[in-house]
């Protein structure tokens, strides 16, 4: 596309543009150059929110990663932007790669080398994309940002449509200092891993090739740990019922959990796997079901049910709150009653709104009705876990604010990794139980998961 000369000269919120630009450093003796193409590709994005001061970023896409949804995408610009918040209040970033060669990711090795010659090369053009604000006194500074991120190696095993999530990527990956791991991304959200599982070469003598990489055969899924970050901590939670939890377990009940949103089905395989429980799944997206069957070790029994559906709208249906509801299909459709309570409601639901950042749970969830549906299914004893990525502040206090009401007490953990934080929500008071060592329930769930996440529960 031709750009008028004037496009760049001010800010103007959310604008996006791309285009190519001849190689300013493809002449440079230098080697190696990782922007080896002739044209490359320039993408700018202003921010939605202009700071008084503008600062503009510059960001190098990694070789072999140009078309990587975070990276040649309109919502992969805006995540790393809005990412880079935390530490600068970025007014435009400017990301610069080479022409991807194909639409399609092809394997990627992190490469090894200096880009400061590269940088160079790249000021001028820096400059001509820089509104006039920025030189009100003199050149501006135009940092390039890193992206640093744990990856070694990836291989995308399959990509598919689904009807609600869109575009879908599962990848084989090896990360820096914790092996293999398999991922399901989503397009709409590009940097947001939605599911990941331990995977295990099955031959353990023999290196796993690059080429190796991706090869369904040469690896196994290791399903008796919990891998994505905030999965642990979720598990976690029910230590604040562990009393009342075995109880039921003594009593002969078998424990049961609602899952909403089952993504790989790591935590539904998990929960009856290793604790024992029976568990409902529901899962907006059909094909997200096809996929956790066939690559992330889904397997659906008597205990294990999932079903595709509104997981908000089936709540309030359970409760008994839902317009329209059709009890006899969900029946037959999950294999529990409609005035089922369960021991548990685990929420692991995002917004599928790239505009917002990465934010969950969706606003939906956070209503009065929703809230107050969840209270009447979840049992007297039991508790609501949410996985919350927090976009805001305000946020953040509004759900507190909102639990606080349908629910007696309130816990948090801190995932630790600087964006999740897990709510539990308990519909009676916790008891404390001094016997907890002759508690059979919270033995195996410490043995299940890594013990810190215990430590670290607090009231709010």
């Amino acid at each position: 596309m031709s750009i008028d000369q004037g496009t760049f000269e001010s800010l103007v919120p959310s604008r996006f543009t791309t285009f190519t630009f001849p190689n300013p450093s493809s002449s440079s003796s230098l080697s190696p150059n990782p922007l080896h193409t002739p044209l490359l590709r320039v993408a700018v994005l202003d921010s939605p929110t202009q700071p008084t001061t503008p600062l503009i970023a510059a960001m190098l896409v990694p070789t072999h990663r140009e078309s990587d949804w975070t990276f040649s995408t309109h919502s992969g610009h805006l995540l790393l932007l809005l990412a880079s918040h935390h530490h600068h209040h970025i007014s435009r970033l400017i990301l610069i790669g080479n022409l991807p060669s194909s639409p399609h990711p092809t394997p990627y090795t992190r490469p090894i080398q200096s880009l400061s010659h590269i940088q160079d090369a790249l000021t001028p053009l820096l400059l001509a994309l820089s509104p006039k604000s920025s030189f009100q006194h003199g050149l501006p500074e135009i940092p390039f940002l890193d992206y640093e991120d744990d990856l070694i190696r990836s291989a995308v095993v399959d990509t598919c449509v689904g009807s609600c999530v869109g575009e879908m990527s599962v990848e084989d990956v090896e990360l820096e200092g914790r092996g293999f791991r398999r991922r399901l991304r989503f397009k709409r959200m590009p940097n947001l891993i939605q599911t990941q599982v331990k995977i295990v070469p099955i031959d353990r003598s023999s290196d796993v090739g690059f080429a190796g990489l991706g090869d369904l055969g040469l690896f196994r899924l290791d399903m008796g740990s919990l891998v994505q970050p905030y999965l642990g901590p979720m598990v976690a939670s029910l230590s604040v019922i562990g009393s009342c939890l075995e109880r039921r377990v003594r009593d002969g009940f078998r424990l049961k959990a609602l899952c909403l949103g089952v993504g790989g089905g790591a935590l539904v395989t998990f929960l009856n796997d290793q604790l024992g429980f029976e568990v409902v799944g529901v899962e907006a997206d059909e094909v997200v079901l096809t996929v956790a069957r066939k690559y992330f070790g889904l397997r659906e029994s008597k205990f294990v049910r999932v079903c595709v559906g509104d997981g908000i709208r089936l709540v309030q249906q359970i409760a008994g709150q839902g317009e329209n509801a059709n009890c006899d299909s969900l029946s037959d459709c999950f294999g529990v009653k409609l005035d089922s309570i369960f021991d548990v409601i685990m929420v692991d639901l995002d917004s599928s709104d790239a505009r917002m950042g990465t934010m969950a749970p969706p606003l939906e969830f956070v209503e009065k009705s929703v809230l107050r549906a969840a209270r009447l299914v979840v049992s007297d004893h039991g508790i609501l876990v949410i996985n919350v990525i927090p976009p805001s502040r305000s946020f953040y206090e509004k759900l507190v604010s909102e639990l606080q009401e349908f629910f007696v007490e309130l816990y948090e953990i801190d995932v630790g990794n600087g964006e999740n934080f897990v709510f539990i929500a308990t519909a009676s008071p916790v008891e404390t139980d001094s016997s907890d060592s002759e508690n059979s329930f919270l033995t195996k769930l410490k043995l299940a998961i890594n013990g810190e996440f215990l430590d670290s529960i607090r009231k709010i």
